[in-house]
């Protein structure tokens, strides 16, 4: 009986250092858990209330320690979140976080997903070259990526990038095919919901077709971003696919239609001040105020357009100010690390010239022990004769 007692005991005990020794492996995979949850739940506030999904993520970096992925994660949340605000200044500070420590992950999926951001950031100030070249990144790791069903959101989002980009840089027909190969990707995605960047897509495609004068095309384009909009719950996109719509009305002459459609999505987007949004509706509305001889209406909105417009500069200016210093301190730490390699250069060329030195004044040495040689045996013949 005793030894049967003892031996339970000893099960026992076994057991208690077992779950003692697997507990921090269950807590911290809980943890991971409930971080990619609240992570999820901060990217479906993105574009309905990017605030919250601001303040969900900086919960996170609290709490999140060493937790380098999340921490990726996060940055990325939070950067996104500014970028819905349009607040460039921010949005970039935070996708520099997540840049920076990124070469201590070993999640490819992750690395496609940051260079994907930062080709993004880059598209919206502009710098289209710097864009191009963080999507060429991403685009080689989604290429090498060996499971193809989980990238086709990514690669999707990659070509609708490059369609603004392409939209700007060369023509709307090019911008069009590269807009239609991102839907087309973003259809057969099964990791993520492609609602919002179809969304976009399909909004760029409609402000395409209108400077193509394709009125047709073009509301068939906002209405289509219009149902993808309301399917990710995404506010301000809904807006702008809206404002899409007035535009085509105002083409049309239809401007009391236009402004029904302006007024509904300013109403729509009134908590996601959206500071573009708003100058591009208080632009419409005023427009098209004008063109119905309503002065009073005309004034307003368009002192608001002003007001707006000179807000968003002063934002884009902080912005290439963050950029410009991120890059120059980048050029100085690129500096500061080759310092140590010219100077073992320099030292490396400096000794390689003293011993080459010492190795000619060694030969010549010896050239004239040889010389000295000859004449002895020389003196010596002489001697003989």
């Amino acid at each position: 009986m005793i030894a049967i007692f003892l031996h339970n005991c000893l099960l026992n005990s076994k057991k208690l250092v077992l779950l003692f020794l697997l507990f921090p492996f269950f807590m911290n995979a809980q943890s991971k858990k409930n971080y990619d949850s609240i992570i999820k739940e901060g990217t479906a506030l993105m574009y309905e209330n990017p605030d919250k999904a601001i303040a969900l993520g900086n919960q996170i970096i609290k709490e999140a320690k060493d937790n380098t992925d999340i921490k990726i994660k996060t940055y990325k949340l939070i950067s996104d979140a500014y970028s819905s605000k349009r607040d460039y200044e921010k949005s970039i500070l935070y996708v520099n976080k997540a840049s920076q420590i990124l070469h201590l992950s070993n999640d490819k999926l992750l690395k496609i997903i940051i260079y994907n951001k930062m080709g993004i950031q880059y598209e919206q100030l502009k710098i289209y070259d710097k864009s191009l070249q963080y999507l060429d990144q991403s685009e080689q790791l989604i290429l090498e990526y060996p499971s193809k069903d989980s990238i086709h959101y990514y690669l999707g989002v990659n070509y609708v990038v490059r369609g603004f980009i392409y939209k700007e840089k060369l023509n709307c027909d090019i911008a069009i095919d590269f807009f239609d190969k991102g839907i087309s990707s973003l259809l057969k995605s099964k990791s993520k919901s492609p609602n919002s960047p179809i969304s976009i897509a399909k909004y760029n495609k409609g402000n395409c077709h209108l400077q193509m004068l394709e009125y047709s095309k073009a509301k068939e384009n906002f209405l289509d971003a219009i149902k993808f909009a309301k399917k990710a719950n995404a506010n301000s996109l809904h807006a702008f696919a809206l404002k899409g719509l007035a535009e085509v009305s105002t083409k049309e002459g239809k401007h009391a239609e236009a402004i029904n459609f302006l007024n509904n999505a300013k109403q729509i987007s009134a908590q996601v001040n959206d500071l573009v949004l708003n100058k591009q509706l208080y632009k419409g509305l005023a427009e098209n105020y004008l063109a119905l001889n309503n002065w009073d209406n005309y004034k307003k909105f368009h002192n608001l357009y002003l007001s707006t417009q000179k807000l968003i500069k002063e934002n884009e200016r902080k912005s290439i100010s963050e950029s410009l210093k991120e890059k120059k301190s980048e050029l100085n730490l690129k500096f500061k690390n080759s310092l140590p390699k010219f100077y073992l250069a320099y030292i490396a060329i400096f000794f390689t010239i003293i011993l080459l030195v010492f190795a000619f004044l060694y030969f010549i040495k010896l050239k004239k022990k040889e010389i000295s040689a000859l004449q002895d045996q020389i003196n010596t013949l002489q001697n003989l004769k």
